[in-house]
């Protein structure tokens, strides 16, 4: 019978086979017992003899199991002096300090381009040339207009044109004539008068023709010397004015159409061909200082506190995975910006060590070190538990394991600096090599390869 019941419970047996055998089958016999029991005993009070049966061979269980254990397998390290860093890292543009960007100063089209990506150019070169026949064309009715202005304004300075002047010294000369007359009529008539030989009504007529042509003269003197007011030279000033800026403007664009370099350095983007037509301010040429970039990196918020100015930093393209740029943090974030989908803080680091193989507008991985001590003790990552504020280790004393509270310092993915509480050469338990087992203080622990 027992047999039977032993046969029937075989996979509970099988669960138990990772505790030592002497409590296995101690185990396995009171299971047996209890199902001996309930099968032998009348109805009414089997149930309760099985449940107390059960408690005692459950008790008796883990007591077994306490006193028969094996020696817990452990993976462990030895505390030691290493070099810990810490590190940040996130994506970056890298973008030229000194750049110079080349644009078509007026639709046209490309006559003809000197250089080609990758070509070094020094300060003053030339590199591009526009077509300037409308260049040329936009000189001439600039230069145009400006002289019908100057000419305009000069007219008014002088009362008028050649013509209205002629025009107007005739009309003087006969005003001043008729003048002469009718004063030399008004006095034979006054002459006269007096010998009662013309009458009032003559006089009077002669003195009023007398009048008009003296009106007529000082109209004609007025129109000769005063006919434009301050209103109309301030006028005439201004478009003298525009239109010698138009000249200006359109004799730099003429210039403009043989475009050269500001600055020593390196094509590196070309987005015309020769003989394209372009509208104006469209970019033709980049030309940039090779050896001195940064980099516009982002890190994300929780990352921001851990940076600051002259801190080092690493930079890696993946275009050349086996090159590596160095540089610092010359910005650190000072806000908090959206990018994409993420909170970020905009840091700019300068690039040291650039020397014309990292490109403009590319997309590159850099790390900073945020912290970095040299020959500290340390202990790997995975050997420190922490409780709240509490860290502590399990470090091994005799055979057993012992729970020792830490300082900590530093600390990275894979090591942690500890300021108290460890010994050089102090041996701390990392993890049960049975992933079923708990460390536990005093447990008997055995060093496994």
């Amino acid at each position: 019978m027992r047999d039977g019941f032993q046969r029937r419970f075989m996979p509970l047996n099988a669960a138990l086979k990772s505790f030592d055998s002497r409590a296995r089958h101690c185990a396995s016999y009171i299971l047996t017992l209890y199902l001996m029991a309930q099968q032998s005993t009348p109805q009414g009070r089997g149930w309760k003899i099985g449940i107390a049966v059960l408690a005692v061979a459950v008790a008796l269980f883990f007591l077994l199991r306490y006193e028969f254990r094996s020696t817990v397998g452990v993976t462990v390290a030895t505390v030691g002096y290493q070099d810990i860093r810490s590190v940040v890292s996130t994506n970056g543009i890298v973008e030229p300090i000194n750049d110079y960007q080349a644009h078509a100063p007026a639709p046209g089209v490309v006559n003809k381009i000197f250089v080609h990506v990758g070509d070094k150019v020094a300060q003053g070169q030339e590199i591009i040339q526009m077509d300037d026949v409308d260049a040329r064309d936009r000189v001439a009715t600039a230069q145009a207009t400006l002289t019908s202005a100057e000419a305009t304004l000069k007219n008014m300075q002088n009362g008028g044109t050649h013509d209205e002047l002629l025009t107007t010294r005739t009309d003087l000369t006969n005003a001043q004539t008729q003048q002469t007359q009718a004063a030399a009529a008004l006095a034979s008539l006054q002459a006269l008068q007096a010998k009662g030989a013309a009458s009032a009504n003559e006089v009077e007529s002669a003195q009023q023709k007398l009048q008009s042509a003296q009106n007529r003269v000082v109209d004609l003197k007025t129109r000769k010397t005063g006919r434009y007011g301050s209103t109309d030279f301030s006028a005439q000033e201004a478009q003298v004015s525009n239109a010698r800026e138009g000249v200006v403007a359109a004799q730099s664009a003429l210039a403009g159409v043989d475009i050269h370099s500001p600055l020593s350095g390196t094509v590196y983007y070309a987005p015309v061909s020769q003989y394209d037509y372009v509208p104006g301010g469209k970019p033709l040429l980049y030309i940039a200082d090779l050896t001195k970039l940064r980099v516009r990196a982002y890190f994300d918020e929780p990352d921001i506190g851990k940076l600051s100015v002259g801190q080092p930093v690493t930079i890696v393209w993946g275009a050349k995975p086996n090159r590596v740029w160095h540089g610092h943090i010359q910005q650190a974030p000072t806000t908090v910006i959206e990018y994409g989908t993420r909170n970020v803080g905009e840091c700019v680091i300068t690039i040291d060590d650039a020397n014309g193989d990292l490109l403009p507008n590319t997309n590159v991985t850099v790390t900073v070190t945020t912290q970095q001590k040299a020959h500290v003790l340390s202990i790997p990552r995975e050997a420190l538990h922490t409780e709240g504020q509490y860290d502590y280790v399990y470090k091994i004393v005799r055979g057993h394991l012992q729970k020792t509270p830490v300082q900590v310092g530093v600390l990275n993915l894979t090591l942690v600096e500890v300021t108290s509480g460890l010994n050089d050469g102090d041996t701390v338990v990392l993890a049960p090599t049975n992933g079923e087992d708990e460390l536990t203080d005093g447990l008997e622990v055995k060093a496994q390869p």
